[in-house]
């Protein structure tokens, strides 16, 4: 579910509010519903702050609050004459979304935890803090560690709130600092499984695993890590690294590893099971893993650790239960998918049958374009051996071969005879003839829309376990985030442990990601941050200069409030919902004029 901003005339005036939409699947298609209308929350209902303060502390808010700025020292309070021609705003400055990525850093306890590993050293900016900018850049405004030098961190309020100037923030610290942070990467994942489940009381029984890549710009020839593999961004040009991501069923990661870009799926389980069970024990977990996963050989991992598993299988193995395809027992879970409990050749796995409208469709128009394509290709081969351009029968299988690779939905398709004419007609040395096959025309129109899931889970009921393996798609959604929204790609850094440390701020920044998803789903605004990252992203800080002036007419000093502007009706409803009180002034300085 996501935030949508509307307006709407009302006696002659604007009003703001907001929706909150959620994507739905119908018989027609997807399409978007509106669930409710927020405005501010009544007397019986409890903002997001407060349900999640009183899970840490049992009581109702945190004293102080994480989100309050550093404290200054307020003026006495006094009349001053202010010369109103003098009056200007300077040093504007990014504050809100900032804001809201160091609260939420402080929520999670990074900032002690770093503290406690990293130490602040002798150094003008400690290494937590350099880790801390880092993430809230990746967070914000993800961008290289030169932009973050030479225009992010100088347009933001974090000078103010980390007490950390501008000039203390280059590039060459920030390269340190991923350096520095590296080492620490299992006692962070750990710190985090653990504080995330006291935050919103995760289950850690059910675990989805998946696998994506991310490519490098250059040539990393010192970076053993990076090689060419299958490219999920369609860079298969350039070198990449895999990146194996475990989450919760609410999407909250809670482990990862780094695998050379030519790894394969399926060798990168045993591993990640293993890195799971030494930082959290060897429980009987559920791993949910797509068909790209699966081998013979990691199931019977699984099964020899009493772990258990829901996973896809591949489009082959589906012919075994060709049979149950034409059977009508089947169960509908939700609009347009079907699903049916079937059992293997094997009494310990139990296999779930599924059928999807959309899915059939998709499948139908795919078949379709490549028996179009198929059987052009074949009329250019005709055509050339009928001119007498083609006269050799191995090269003609060879032709024949390249054109069933290019349109390998539909090799089978046709049944292609290619023989030698025993005296020529004219030019024409060959006959090239086909006909449609119908064994693979009849088994194709059962199975497209088709799918088989596996498993060695004794629950009975084949929906619940459809639904958890359709869960799935949040280690997808995962890598999409992380990918569009913080920009994991392209990796720019050639050094291992540097791309190593680009990808574990890249983590820490999704966590925090996933934080405000589950925290704006306790306040009831759904769980997609952007719409709610770009609204706050539009309050700024500025200074406030007012030139004073004395009784008798004499300049005076310069007062400077640094302040905070204020939220309009729509970013107030936001606020109040997430229980956040926005700091209006962060410094006030006087400045004695010079005469």
């Amino acid at each position: 579910m996501f935030l949508r901003r509307c307006q709407r005339p009302k006696n002659g005036k604007g009003h703001t509010y907001w929706a909150l939409v959620e994507s739905v699947r119908t018989a027609r298609g997807s399409r978007q519903r509106v669930v409710a209308y927020l405005g501010e929350l009544k007397k019986s209902q409890r903002n997001g702050w407060v349900q999640i303060g009183q899970r840490l502390d049992h009581k109702d808010r945190p004293s102080p609050t994480l989100f309050d700025p550093p404290a200054y020292a307020e003026p006495d309070d006094g009349v001053e004459l202010v010369r109103l021609k003098g009056v200007r705003l300077e040093r504007t400055r990014d504050f809100g979304e900032v804001w809201l990525a160091w609260g939420l850093w402080r929520l999670l306890g990074l900032d002690r935890l770093l503290a406690e590993r990293m130490g602040a050293g002798h150094e003008e900016v400690a290494w937590p803090t350099v880790a801390a900018i880092l993430t809230l850049a990746r967070f914000c405004a993800p961008s290289s560690e030169l932009h973050i030098e030479n225009t992010w961190y100088r347009r933001t309020a974090l000078e103010d709130l980390l007490g950390v100037s501008s000039e203390q923030v280059h590039h060459r610290r920030l390269y340190e600092g991923l350096d520095q942070l590296l080492p620490h990467k299992g006692i962070i994942e750990k710190h985090l499984k653990e504080r995330l489940g006291d935050l919103f009381d995760l289950k850690y029984d059910l675990l989805l695993y998946d696998v994506t890549s991310t490519y490098f710009e250059g040539e990393c020839l010192g970076n053993p890590l990076a090689q060419r593999g299958y490219s999920r961004d369609s860079r298969g040009d350039c070198k990449q690294v895999c990146i194996a991501l475990v989450v919760t069923e609410e999407g909250i990661p809670i482990g990862y590893e780094v695998f050379a870009g030519h790894t394969h799926d399926s060798r990168t389980v045993e591993q990640m099971v293993e890195s799971m069970e030494a930082q959290y024990g060897r429980a009987q977990r559920v791993w949910v893993m797509d068909r790209g996963m699966v081998s013979e050989a990691n199931l019977k991992f699984l099964r020899e650790r009493q772990g258990f598993y829901i996973v896809g299988t591949p489009k082959a193995m589906l012919k075994r239960f060709e049979s149950y395809l034409v059977d009508r027992d089947w169960q509908e879970v939700q609009a347009g998918v079907e699903v049916k409990l079937v059992h293997g050749p094997e009494s310990d796995e139990t296999f779930i049958l599924a059928r999807s409208a959309d899915r059939r469709q998709k499948e139908q128009a795919i078949h379709q374009r490549f028996i179009g394509r198929m059987a052009a290709g074949l009329q250019k081969l005709q055509a050339a051996a009928q001119s007498g351009r083609l006269r050799d029968v191995t090269v003609a299988h060879e032709r024949l071969g390249r054109l069933r690779q290019r349109c390998w939905r539909a090799a089978r398709a046709f049944d292609v005879q290619i023989r030698a004419l025993p005296q020529g007609r004219g030019q024409t040395r060959l006959s090239i003839t086909w006909s449609r096959n119908g064994r693979w025309q009849d088994w194709s129109a059962l199975a497209e829309g088709c799918y088989l899931l596996r498993t060695n889970l004794t629950e009975a009921d084949p929906a619940i376990l459809w639904k958890r393996y359709m869960q799935l798609t949040e280690a997808e959604w995962a890598f999409r985030i992380t990918k569009d929204e913080l920009e994991i790609r392209p990796i720019w850094h050639q050094k291992e442990n540097r791309v190593r440390a680009h990808i574990l701020v890249c983590f820490l920044a999704y966590v925090l990601w996933k934080t405000m998803a589950q925290w704006m789903r306790r306040a009831g605004l759904g769980d997609a941050p952007r719409t709610l990252i770009e609204e706050l992203a539009k309050i700024k800080s500025g200074d406030v200069v007012l030139p004073t002036r004395t009784r008798d007419g004499q300049p005076g000093k310069t007062i400077r409030v640094r302040c905070v502007t204020m939220p309009d009706a729509a970013q107030k409803v936001l606020l109040h919902r997430l229980g956040l009180t926005l700091p209006q002034r962060l410094r006030y300085m006087e400045e004695i004029t010079q005469m």
